[in-house]
């Protein structure tokens, strides 16, 4: 009887455990990357500090544009970023031809009628991304971020002109030709680097340290890369 009883107690204890248990979908559930705030000071802190390696780099490395964020506006990554940045929209004609519109270059503060005045440059460089650590990811990842719009500042719409005279050049080298666009930049830069994993050399880390005690005020916020 008594053996009888323990049954009926465990058949009754089975199902709630069943129903207790997470599901195989739950138990493999990856948390979403949690959004970061924090003064640009804090933020540059959190960079870890080691050397670079050019060793191997190609610009072909980083893959091509892709077919950007909305594969029906038949706008490759450059254009999409153009159209986003666009403080006076553009003429889409097709093969996402873009005329028209109007930007402001905010390294330099240059206003720009057409499209063709423009570079769509990558915040940290392709070369400088490689040499703190994109050497070491898969194609796939590389490509992810030379196309990233998952942050604004990933990719920057300015003049060919102010893009060709920074090239790779981290801030311990360059930084805008405009004063005010400082603080700006190297809250961008930290952020780009804080969300892609990247570490700075120790040049770039005491560059950075300078401009963060000059921008008491500047603030990064930054989601990392999935």
């Amino acid at each position: 009887m008594i053996t009888d009883l323990l049954r009926g107690v465990a058949a009754f204890c089975l199902p709630l455990t069943l129903l207790t248990l997470p599901s195989p979908a739950a138990a493999t559930t990856v948390a979403a990357p949690v959004p970061a705030v924090l003064p640009l000071e804090d933020a540059v802190g959190q960079l870890p500090v080691a050397e670079e390696d050019r060793t191997g780099y190609t610009r072909e490395s980083f893959g091509n544009w892709t077919i950007g964020l909305d594969p029906a506006d038949g706008c490759d990554t450059w254009n999409e970023v153009l159209l986003a940045e666009a403080v006076q929209e553009p003429t889409v004609a097709a093969g996402c031809k873009l005329s028209g519109g109007k930007w402001i270059s905010y390294y330099d503060n240059v206003e720009v009628s057409e499209a063709g005045e423009l570079d769509v440059h990558h915040m940290v460089p392709l070369a400088e991304a490689w040499d703190s650590g994109a050497s070491a990811w898969g194609a796939r990842r590389r490509e992810t971020y030379a196309n990233d719009q998952g942050a604004a500042s990933s990719l920057v719409a300015v003049t060919t002109r102010v893009n060709r005279s920074k090239a790779d050049q981290d801030p311990a080298a360059w930084v805008p030709p405009l004063p005010g666009a400082h603080c700006r930049y190297t809250g961008e830069w930290t952020a780009t680097k804080l969300r892609w994993g990247l570490p700075v050399d120790q040049t770039e880390a005491e560059a950075l340290k300078v401009y963060a005690e000059a921008c008491e005020t500047t603030v990064v916020h930054y989601n990392p890369a999935p």
